[in-house]
């Protein structure tokens, strides 16, 4: 964790000479140790995703169970190594991710790299996405509710923020389509894109899997008009739940801000509101806000499961469900360990880029 010294106005970095050498001239050791520290956590990840799914037994027992023969099921067990005691099984699992090797599912077949590749993508898309949705709404609105403190804006802004991070992204998933793809007929229900675009980006030379980033380099704007339809309702709806978060904290850096002596001095002196909140305030709120915006990507991973279920969006949340329901653990197994990793490299960016942007970090 890092502990933030409090931001100066424009101009007062000179004033704090001491605090800059000492958050310079550690921030190479930040960075390494920062680096480090992700070896380990994804080591207990791995450990613990290892084991939680073989509290159930084989895979292939799990997931062929009452389909195979006994003796078809032994040869099965046996061939794949799954009768081995457990503890060989699992630095054997260590060697393999240490490769890349994450084995092959057992439903369809697939090695899993692939089926990750593959799926990755669009769940990188939708990540993205929403990302952008909670970033234009939490921001400005957050600036705007700090304005108006305590005023009827600012209680009605709270409330939608709470509802927003309360409300389960499912059920705003299902009201969304309920309002603007059935009701009103203004966007598309479901999917990624329509199946006729969708057959023009995947035959494009080494296609991305990211649809709108293939629909620019093939310069098909009908194309990537229909991805950005398709794109909005899931977008909102997983975005709501980081916009809320976003909202509040902003609001609250900013109100912190505007109370400093230094806001005061600018106020006395006929400074417009909107400048003190949009000049002294904004950035010192941003930093917070990138600070946790690696446990808000964890988050938004986590609710991609459902929204893309509710809006049948082929990504890696769509294919966990699909594979939990036919027990394929070793598909899940893969899906959650390439989750954790993400997520922690993540943090370790997120906490690089918060320690660049303001150099009076205290390690």
């Amino acid at each position: 964790m890092t502990t933030l010294i409090e931001s100066p106005p424009d101009g007062a970095d000179a004033l704090l000479p001491t605090a800059k050498v000492k958050s310079g001239g550690g921030l190479s050791k930040y960075i390494l140790i920062r680096f480090l520290l992700i070896f380990p956590t994804i080591f207990i990840l791995v450990t613990m995703v290892f084991f939680l799914m073989r509290i159930t037994g084989d895979p292939i027992t799990a997931a062929q169970g009452g389909r195979l023969s006994p003796e078809q099921l032994a040869i099965r067990v046996h061939d794949a190594g799954y009768d081995r005691p457990v503890l060989v099984q699992y630095f054997e699992y260590l060697g393999q991710i240490a490769t890349g090797n994450f084995g092959r599912t057992i439903s369809d077949n697939l090695k899993v790299t692939d089926m990750l590749a593959t799926y990755g993508s669009a769940t990188l898309e939708l990540a993205v996405n929403s990302l952008v949705v909670a970033l234009l709404l939490g921001v400005p609105l957050g600036m705007w509710a700090a304005r108006k403190r305590d005023k009827t804006p600012d209680a009605v802004l709270r409330i939608l923020a709470i509802m927003g991070y309360a409300t389960p992204v499912f059920f705003a998933g299902l009201l969304l389509k309920l309002i603007f793809s059935v009701g009103l007929g203004w966007l598309p229900v479901a999917g990624r894109v329509s199946s006729s675009n969708e057959i023009a980006l995947n035959s494009l030379a080494a296609p991305t899997g990211i649809y709108w980033l293939d629909a620019i380099r093939s310069g098909n704007f009908q194309a990537l008009s229909d991805v950005a339809a398709h794109s909005v309702l899931p977008a909102i709806a997983l975005g709501l739940l980081t916009g809320g978060v976003f909202l509040r904290l902003v609001r609250t850096n900013v109100i912190g801000t505007l109370s400093k002596d230094y806001v005061e001095a600018a106020r006395s002196r006929g400074v417009k509101e909107f400048r003190l909140v949009t000049k002294h305030a904004y950035k010192p709120a941003l930093i917070p806000i990138i600070t946790v915006m690696g446990l808000q990507i964890a988050l938004l991973l986590g609710g991609a499961v459902l929204t893309e279920t509710t809006f049948e969006w082929k990504g890696l949340g769509f294919q966990l469900a699909h594979y939990l329901t036919a027990r394929d653990f070793i598909a899940v197994q893969g899906i959650v360990v390439l989750l954790a990793i993400i997520v922690a490299v993540t943090n370790f960016v997120v906490d690089v880029i918060a320690a660049l942007i303001d150099p009076r970090v205290r390690y």
